[in-house]
Formats: structure tokens, sequence, C-alpha cells
């Protein structure tokens, strides 16, 4: 089936006439009617009526018709988008970010982005370290932003960002907020309810670690939701390990806790040898120039 052959049904079937539609498609109605011909014997069947001046749909026409309209239709906005894609207008750029990682840290570097590359098209994938280390060895993403992907190999080149603890996050009107002495936390918090994400990198924060900190972990809240995991923090269901750079809203509070000794850092990922797109390229080299120490007291 050729995009031609269709292009002159759906004219036909819009002018109910060969000498019309032959020249709204500038061709000879002999040219038109072959290949609408080509078409019908494609399908395996009558598309067309024709009756003298006057033709009209078949049922198998009829049922075709929404179905070529829609072929017809994706053709052509392929065209286009491939013809802008190649003029440089129009540019994917895939990314992976970790959960735990609020994308709101990397908004100056988009937003320079996007006035660089305004036909820009962002694709931000959330996922543990482990999802993260396969959409980029299989090529589904260019950059990948979090902490430690789990797992290494040669080809995987790692810029450092910034280094964080992981805090205590309580809603801000929590019990726990308002204690001040931390050693004073440890006894209440054996009483609280854990609130953790079910994708959350287990090369960060085990589980484990928790238990030997002092916090139940046997009936813990569990979600997959970033906003569920915040929602509940707030309405008091629980409370949460996360990094000091998460969640930073004025409805939470972020504890440090001596008796989580535990830290990450956040970096940015790619793939060594690996051609880079333009867009990723310049992402890559907003992100490792900027100063995200002054950032993160900011």
């Amino acid at each position: 089936m050729e995009m031609q052959q269709v292009r002159y049904f759906l004219a036909v079937a819009k002018t109910l006439n060969f000498t019309r539609a032959a020249e709204q498609c500038n061709v000879t109605q002999p040219a038109l009617t072959r290949a609408i011909k080509q078409l019908e014997d494609e399908l395996g069947g009558e598309l067309i009526r024709r009756e003298g001046r006057l033709s009209h749909l078949t049922d198998l026409g009829d049922r075709m018709l929404p179905l070529l309209t829609q072929c017809y239709e994706s053709a052509q906005t392929a065209k286009v988008l491939a013809a802008k894609v190649k003029s440089g207008d129009l540019a994917t750029l895939a990314v992976g970010v970790s959960i735990t990682l609020d994308v709101a840290l990397l908004l100056s570097a988009l937003a320079e982005l996007q006035r660089a590359f305004p036909g820009l098209q962002l694709q931000i994938r959330r996922g543990n370290g482990m999802q993260i280390a396969e959409w980029l060895k299989n090529g589904e993403i260019e950059l990948a932003f979090g902490g430690a992907l789990g797992e290494s190999w040669d080809r995987l080149d790692c810029w450092p960002m910034f280094s964080e603890s992981f805090d205590l996050v309580v809603a801000g009107d929590h019990e726990l907020a308002r204690i001040n002495d931390i050693e004073l936390r440890v006894e209440v918090l054996r009483k609280e309810r854990l609130l953790v994400h079910s994708l959350q990198d287990g090369s960060e924060l085990t589980l484990a670690s928790l238990e030997q900190a002092g916090i139940r972990t046997d009936d813990a809240h569990e979600v997959s939701c970033n906003r569920d995991l915040e929602a509940l923090v707030e309405a008091k269901f629980g409370v949460a390990v996360l990094p000091h750079s998460t969640f930073q809203s004025g409805e939470l509070r972020h504890l440090p806790w001596p008796g989580l000794d535990l830290r990450r850092t956040v970096a940015v990922y790619t793939i060594a040898g690996r051609s880079r797109s333009r867009e990723a390229s310049a992402l890559l080299n907003l992100v490792r120039s900027a100063d995200w120490e002054a950032r993160l007291v900011a």
C-alpha cells in the first residue's frame, strides 16, 4: 500500500467524483483510477462504486475510510516530524532521574537548555539505580542523575555533583519536630511507623541499616509514588528517612539524626565512548559547571 494510493482514495471519498479528485491531486484521471484499482486489489474488494459522474463508497470503502484517513494523517505527521528533526528544529532528550532526587534541583540547567533549544522535547524517566543503569546500557536514556547506580562497569562515566546526608523527615507539626534533644528523638522514634518508597535504592538505604539505627521496619507503610509518600508524611501517617535535598517544602521538617550515619553522592552519569546529542552535551556541561554547594545552601 502506497500513501499516494491512499491520498487518491481519500480525495474520491470526499468529492465522490473521479474527475474532481484527479484535479485536486494534480494527476490525470486514468492515473488516479489505476492507483485506486491497485489499492482495491490489495485490500481484496471494491472501495468505490462508479455510477457515471456520481460515485459512492461501498461497504468496504465505508469501513476503510476512517482507517485509511488515520493512516494517511499519521504518515503526514511523521513526515513533518522527520523534517523538523532533520533540520534541528525538534529534538528529544531522554534522561533518567533517581526517585529520591527532586527534579527541582535540575530546573535551572533545564531552563537554560530550553532557551538554547526551544524545540527540545524532554523525556524524564524515574527509577531506582538498577533501572537507570539498565536504561543507560540499552541507550534508552543519554544522561542519568542520582546516587550510586548499584553497579559499575568500564564504560560508565560519572561526574559527582554534591554529597548529602540522610535525614529523618516528619510533618512540620509532628512532635519529633518540637523536641530539641536529639537523643530523645530516638526514644520517641521507636513508636513511629516508617514510610518507605517501594523503589528506593537498596544501594543507598536498606531496611537493615534503619533497624540498626533503631527504626522499626516490620510494619512500614509502602508506597510507589513520591507525591503519595510526601502526602502521607504531611498527614503524619509516619516518618521517612530521605536524602537531605528531597522534599524540601514548608510542610515538612528535615531532622539531622546522628543515629543514622549515612551519606550519598549525587552524580550525573553517561556512557563513555557513546556519541551524545548536542542537547545532552549541553545539559552535561551545565550541570558540571554549576556551583552545587552554593545552590543547596540557598
